[in-house]
């Protein structure tokens, strides 16, 4: 049985910047990331055997998205030892006025055990099958402009759509 509001999620890990072991030396060889979208929902890249400290994946990991995340969790790993964690807000990369689909690239910096600053990590996000339409997508009534006065505006029209009820 098909769940009938679903939403999926497509995370490519694209790459690390200057990941660091303990905050002084550079990461070696064996990094990874796991993406969680919820404690029990996770996924992880393949080992980067040669990046160093500036590891590169292009893995992209799908998942399912929980209707009541509110954000996910990126960790970087080099061997068993946690680098850093980024927890991205869903807000981020979907609602609000970006479209249903569309592929955010994002860069997050990321923070050890003690909250430190611990590297950078470059993703793309891509959620299929939101609920949550944005708000020009879900106006029920068209938009109307009016007339603009040239002398004072130099011909630019600025403003924030709002939804009203019928």
């Amino acid at each position: 049985m098909e769940k009938a509001s679903s939403r999926v999620i497509e995370v490519t890990v694209i790459t690390g910047e200057d990941l660091r072991v303990n905050r002084r030396n550079p990461v070696k060889k064996n990094a990874f990331v796991i993406v969680r979208s919820d404690p029990l929902n996770a996924k992880s890249t393949g080992m980067n055997t040669d990046g160093g400290c500036n590891p590169i994946w292009n893995e992209k990991l799908v998942m399912d998205l929980p209707m009541h995340a509110n954000f996910i969790t990126v960790e970087v790993h080099s061997g068993s030892k946690i680098i850093g964690i980024a927890r991205i807000p869903l807000s981020d990369f979907m609602g609000g006025y970006l479209p249903a689909n569309y592929l955010s690239f994002l860069s997050y910096r990321l923070r050890d055990d003690n909250g430190e600053k611990n590297g950078i990590i470059n993703l793309a996000v891509k959620v299929s099958g939101q609920t949550n339409m944005s708000c020009a997508a879900s106006c029920s009534r068209p938009w109307f402009g009016g007339p603009m006065n040239e002398k004072v505006s130099n011909g630019t029209v600025t403003g924030i759509p709002v939804s009203y009820g019928i």
